[in-house]
């Protein structure tokens, strides 16, 4: 028992030799423990700057419209071609707009927006597209046949009252500082883009297209091109 001992405590003795006196050896380090610190305040987070368990001293900023009048104010370019363009004046007294009394045609209305300095209202807002079906109670009968491109447009001589909610896409801009700035740039595909449609050019072509083979061809009609193979009834 007595030699098991020795010869334990002589490897153990050797053990520490060569752990101490080793070639290059040097003594272990000791690591001092530092607390974490907060590198990024709660206040700084997302884009209100403000704690983020607290809501009462969180307040936006408040929403100033314009309030230059009709026709003393200045034009808004449009966000991107053909965008609907933003009403650059107060409407407090033109609402609510109804069917009945449109206060915005008083002075966008084409042969008056001219003399008042307003963008007029374009053609494409006097068109009805939308085609009379008719059913009888038992049958429905189409009045166009859309494998023939057939379109049913009739021009109006008033404005077309499916459009007479002018706010729905026309709507007041409000003057405030963003969180996030808009670096948005529009590549106008027209000359003056910024201020007028190219939609006027474009939608009064071929009018009376009821019953009468629109531009579609022979071929658009085969569709021989296509990958699913042709338009014949039920076997396309």
């Amino acid at each position: 028992m007595k030699v098991v001992n020795k010869v334990t405590l002589g490897l153990a003795t050797i053990a520490l030799v060569f752990i101490g006196c080793g070639d290059g050896a040097k003594p272990a380090k000791v690591v001092k423990e530092e607390k974490a610190v907060a590198s990024i305040s709660e206040e700084s987070l997302g884009l209100r700057k403000t704690d983020i368990y607290q809501e009462d001293d969180t307040i936006s900023e408040k929403t100033e419209y314009r309030s230059a009048q009709a026709g003393t104010s200045t034009k808004i370019k449009r966000a991107f071609q053909d965008a609907p363009p933003m009403i650059p004046h107060d409407v407090t007294d033109f609402l609510p707009i109804t069917r009945e009394n449109n206060a915005c045609v008083s002075c966008h209305a084409p042969d008056i927006a001219s003399a008042m300095g307003a963008t007029p209202i374009p053609p494409s807002h006097f068109l009805d597209m939308r085609p009379r079906h008719t059913c009888d109670g038992v049958k429905f009968k189409k009045t166009v046949d859309n494998t023939k491109n057939e379109t049913d447009i009739k021009r109006l001589t008033h404005l077309n009252q499916a459009r007479y909610n002018c706010s729905q896409c026309h709507a007041p801009q409000s003057q405030g500082n963003p969180s996030v700035e808009n670096l948005f740039e529009a590549n106008f595909t027209k000359k003056g883009g910024e201020f007028k449609s190219s939609w006027d050019e474009v939608m009064l072509d071929d009018l009376d297209t009821v019953g009468v083979d629109s531009r579609i061809t022979s071929d658009d009609l085969d569709n021989s091109d296509s990958a699913a193979g042709h338009l014949d009834g039920a076997k396309h």
